[in-house]
């Protein structure tokens, strides 16, 4: 990685500019569409952001955290960049695919890195039965909505709604209800990572529901499938100390 084009791309907050303004002055840089490796400034959701934005070229992207919290981000420093680049450890994941079809018969399609949501439109609670692989596991999920996490997005959405945070290598997806009112005690699942999900609302036009993949929105939703796009790779990298496994599970115990 040492002899690899590099190129920056930051968020807009005053430290991820300050960051981007001193790695160019110190590290020849290319535009994102030579590179061989982005490094992108910012918090997780600017990472999450040019997962998607650069998941065609097929770069490999390396975080160093000017925003929040970082959970995907590595410690910011500007000294030895191309040796840290290149002892980086590669993490692989594929985004979710998301196929909705509205009540009028349109359907969209778009990827999301973190989760697939489907919420409630109006004071109305959402009913919607949930298959998974062409099985019917709830007849009626009556709720604010409910998603399908990756586990890069585990410590996302899924995590306020109360789902599990699961390591980004286990081959899995988290199913969770958003304040499910029926039934009651059902906290979701953990699916195998091939599995196909269908959410099929009921009484769509009393409980209207919309979907979204990350921040790609559809409205008055009849059916949407959700299912792991293999044909699709994203690579983070990390340092060796930064210890993704560790973050993970101290993120569990902590209050």
């Amino acid at each position: 990685m040492k002899d690899k084009k590099i190129a920056f791309v930051a968020g807009d907050a005053a430290e991820a500019q300050e960051a981007l303004d001193e790695l160019s002055q110190r590290y020849d840089a290319v535009e994102a569409a030579e590179a061989d490796v982005i490094v992108a400034l910012g918090g997780d959701g600017f990472m999450l952001t040019n997962l998607h934005n650069f998941k065609d070229q097929g770069v490999p992207i390396f975080g160093m955290n000017r925003g929040t919290i970082g959970f995907l981000m590595n410690e910011y420093g500007p000294d030895d960049l191309p040796d840290r680049l290149a002892r980086a450890e590669p993490v692989e994941m594929h985004p979710l695919k998301m196929t909705a079809t509205t009540v009028k018969g349109e359907v969209e399609e778009a990827p999301a890195i973190n989760d697939v949501s489907l919420l409630r439109q109006t004071q109305q609670t959402a009913k919607i039965k949930i298959s998974v692989d062409g099985v019917v596991r709830l007849e009626e999920l009556i709720c604010d909505g409910v998603l399908v996490s990756t586990p890069a997005g585990s410590t996302a959405y899924n995590l306020s709604a109360h789902g599990p945070i699961v390591p980004i290598g286990s081959e899995v997806l988290c199913l969770t209800p958003i304040s499910a009112f029926r039934p009651r005690r059902w906290r979701g699942a953990i699916l195998p990572h091939a599995a196909t999900v269908l959410f099929e609302v009921l009484e769509s036009d009393k409980r209207p529901v919309s979907a979204c993949a990350d921040d790609f929105e559809v409205r008055d939703v009849a059916t949407v499938e959700v299912s792991e796009d293999q044909s699709i790779t994203v690579t983070m990298l990390f340092d060796p100390e930064h210890d993704l496994e560790e973050r993970i599970l101290k993120e569990q115990f902590d209050n």
